[in-house]
């Protein structure tokens, strides 16, 4: 049975970290919040994600200053071992679209589609050839410079254009949403790497050290072997 060295509770072997094997930057972050935390002490394995969080965001204040919303879900993420990545078909879509939303998705999508092109060409071609060559003896509705057309394409564009903005709009907060996750990962992916190779280093520095420690006794078991048989 051990003792953790913060809360006082008897646990067993499975359940602790000796604080030799954790980082030197990570111990004495937990060290200042605990001084009477010594070397050879061990804590319980439970209490490493929270304080690794809070070793986290004291070293991203000390870099960025206050830390924002996005920093601190980072954090959190790190702290509970989520995932920040999201389905892309599901992202920033979660909310439920009006029917003007809709609308306004599915006309910006037909307006800028050579569906649309090509059927508005056909339109004009046989408005034209109607009011110029069809109804020539019975007296067009819209005869040459065909005013009623131009009034109709007016009214078309003035409901259009208020319709792509609110479809861009839309597209926009996506790409917002999509660009602030970006930047979650990739904060969280650099704090994750920075964290292995303050580790790596650490074992290796721990590793040297005991070769160093077993280069020793090998040498003084070799010079007691060379005085006993000399």
């Amino acid at each position: 049975m051990k003792i953790c060295a913060i809360t006082g509770k008897h646990l067993k072997d499975g359940e602790v970290v000796h604080c030799a094997a954790l980082r030197p930057t990570l111990l004495d972050f937990i060290q200042q919040k605990h001084p009477a935390l010594k070397d050879d002490d061990v804590i319980e394995a439970s209490l490493l994600p929270a304080l690794r969080a809070a070793y986290v965001e004291k070293a991203l204040e000390d870099e960025m200053g206050e830390l924002s919303e996005l920093e601190r879900e980072v954090i959190h993420s790190l702290e509970q071992h989520e995932i920040l990545s999201e389905n892309p078909e599901g992202a920033g879509t979660a909310t439920v679209r009006t029917f003007g939303e809709k609308l306004s998705d599915r006309i910006a999508t037909f307006g800028g589609s050579w569906k649309f092109i090509l059927s508005f060409m056909g339109f004009l071609a046989l408005w034209i050839l109607a009011n110029t060559l069809l109804w020539r003896a019975t007296g067009p509705p819209d005869p040459y410079p065909y005013i009623l057309l131009n009034l109709l394409l007016s009214c078309i564009a003035a409901l259009q254009a208020p319709l792509i903005m609110m479809s861009q709009k839309r597209q926009e907060s996506r790409d917002r949403h999509h660009a602030e996750q970006d930047y979650q990962i990739n904060l969280k992916a650099e704090l994750e790497i920075r964290h292995l190779h303050e580790k790596m280093d650490h074992l290796l520095h721990h590793h040297s050290t005991r070769l160093m420690e077993i280069q020793k006794i090998q040498t003084d078991l070799l010079r007691q072997l060379v005085e006993a048989k000399g």
